[in-house]
């Protein structure tokens, strides 16, 4: 559809990590074995901690929750990408580039605030040992753990509606292998000085 001499398009094509067939099948070989890796390597943590009793403390249920996080934040990317190696057209639809990002950005965001989690954790153990069992309840983890995935999952809608609000009208080729906000930046037509302060002030939080 033209509208002032552009074109609004529906979906988006990757450039990928390289156009050459030989080095996407070798890629593809390689990503493959450690997307593999990662999922089961994760799986088997939480299966461990589920199953060990003497594992069922704060630590290690933050663990449990940091590796299934792990595990949902390289399943928003790797699955097409690994696709997209054995493919001659790397395309996303539009729908399916925001739905990518909003997982990616709210898994990414659940993961850094579980580390933090994990370091308080680790710093009340070692600051106020007497007090641990009482500051670090049941109660207060699982809180912890839900306030990480609300403020993630919250701070993701918020970029990726910022981003979604703008036209993209100049091209549809990402550069990059994957929907992220700064490549998906430098396509749009529309000002994104707006999008560009929040990203700026969400790295150096």
């Amino acid at each position: 559809m033209a509208v002032d001499n552009f074109t609004v398009f529906t979906d988006f094509v990757f450039l990928g990590l390289s156009g050459r067939q030989d080095v996407q099948k070798g890629l593809f070989v390689f990503f493959f074995l450690v997307y593999g890796i990662t999922i089961l390597a994760n799986l088997g943590m939480i299966m461990l901690i589920k199953v060990d009793f003497r594992l069922h403390t704060p630590m290690y249920y933050f663990l449990s929750n940091l590796s299934f996080c792990d595990i949902c934040y390289s399943s928003t990317v790797s699955p097409k990408m690994l696709a997209d190696f054995l493919s001659e057209q790397k395309r996303i639809p539009y729908d399916l580039c925001a739905i990518q990002m909003y997982f990616f950005g709210a898994f990414a965001d659940v993961e850094c605030l579980m580390l933090a989690v994990m370091a308080y954790d680790r710093y009340v153990a070692i600051c106020n040992p007497l007090l641990y069992t009482i500051a670090m309840s049941r109660r207060i983890c699982t809180q912890l753990v839900a306030v990480a995935y609300i403020v993630g999952l919250v701070d993701s809608a918020i970029h990726t509606c910022f981003t979604f609000r703008l036209s993209f009208c100049n091209s549809n080729v990402i550069n990059h292998f994957f929907c992220d906000i700064p490549p998906l930046l430098a396509l749009s037509c529309s000002d994104t000085s707006i999008n560009e302060m929040e990203l700026h002030h969400h790295y150096h939080l």
